[in-house]
């Protein structure tokens, strides 16, 4: 089993003494949030709060996603970074794949991409894309990221996409994590993507006996591939060896509520004090 450190919308100058804390304490991973703008007015609702809202979003801090990874990429030798999500379909998917075979490469591959569709209307709308056909326009963004990462002269002809022959380099391939719970998005993962990423609730078991139908159906049951999941169960080793019985490679763990309004009062140290007895009481008891 592998460790994701989750941590978002608190103090940008946390972030690095954090992935630096999180490395030493022996997690896997760090995640990382992924957020454009907060529109003054909105009849959007969030899909995983209970009651919908969004309002805890607003003035909360976000750096840009690739720009915070480069960053504590820098200050770091072996932990693994993973957006979660990157709302890929708003954004021009050369311009993705430029970004993140950047940082794969000056991370030295330290990235495990992670992609969704955003639940907001305005995210496309701000960014001039429609919101229509959304999913087929992710469906050909990922393979516009994968191809381009690959090395190599590549050209896609989609309905969205008309790119000609081109190449990135310095190019630097990295496993595509598909976010979502629908079966359009559980097969996107399967299909298209290297992993599947949860983002939290009590339907997991359900969830991952649908991932798993579909790995079957599309013959790839025995493939390698990446499952990250929220879980109650990630937070006791025997919880874990449990995730780790269901297929789970990967859990991610946060230690405060981030879904509140107002700014995090929690200070650095505190931080850095869950990080390491979770490390202790946890990482360091599981047999990985």
């Amino acid at each position: 089993m592998r460790f994701t450190y989750a941590e978002a919308m608190t103090d940008p100058s946390y972030y690095l003494p954090l992935a630096k804390a999180a490395e030493a304490a022996g997690y896997t991973s760090m995640a990382v949030a992924d957020s454009l703008a907060y529109p003054e007015e909105s009849d959007s609702v969030y899909p995983y709060t209970e009651d919908g809202s969004r309002e805890f979003l607003e003035d909360k801090s976000f750096i840009e996603t690739f720009t915070l990874i480069a960053a504590m990429g820098a200050v770091t030798s072996t932990i693994r970074f993973t957006p979660f999500v990157l709302k890929l379909p708003v954004r021009p998917p050369v311009l993705v794949a430029k970004q993140a075979t950047s940082v794969a490469c000056l991370t030295g591959g330290r990235l495990g991409l992670g992609v969704g569709v955003s639940p907001w209307p305005e995210d496309f709308e701000v960014m001039g894309v429609p919101w229509e056909r959304r999913g087929k326009r992710m469906d050909e963004a990922i393979d516009v990221v994968r191809g381009l990462s690959r090395g190599g002269f590549f050209e896609f002809h989609g309905e969205f996409y008309d790119i000609p022959a081109i190449k990135i380099t310095p190019a630097e391939p990295f496993p595509i994590l598909v976010g979502g719970h629908s079966d359009a998005a559980l097969r996107r993962a399967v299909v298209r993507g290297d992993g599947w990423m949860h983002a939290g609730g009590d339907d997991l078991d359900d969830i991952l006996a649908r991932l798993n139908r579909i790995r079957e159906a599309e013959g790839k049951a025995g493939d390698p591939f990446e499952v990250h999941v929220i879980s109650l169960d990630a937070y006791t080793p025997d919880g874990v060896r449990r995730l780790e019985d269901k297929g789970v490679t990967d859990v991610i763990v946060g230690f405060r509520m981030p879904y509140v309004k107002g700014p995090d009062t929690e200070p650095l140290a505190k931080k850095i004090e869950h990080l390491e007895r979770f490390a202790e009481t946890v990482i360091a008891k599981v047999d990985r």
